[in-house]
């Protein structure tokens, strides 16, 4: 039984963080895969802004 518990835990994707480019809030948390070498980048919604801008993942 802890085996498999074991094998479901290196499964699971790891949540970084993207934040705003105009404004540094950060308002997501995005899964990624483990070998994921690029910084996560994508247009979103922000709320602080009230518009769509470019999120960068943050360090």
């Amino acid at each position: 039984m802890k085996r498999q518990n074991a094998e479901k835990v290196m499964r699971v994707a790891q949540k970084v963080i993207i934040s705003c480019e105009k404004c540094g809030s950060r308002n997501y948390a995005m899964p990624v895969k483990q070998g994921a070498t690029k910084r996560l980048e994508l247009k979103k919604f922000c709320a602080h802004c009230n518009e769509h801008t470019m999120h960068k993942q943050t360090i």
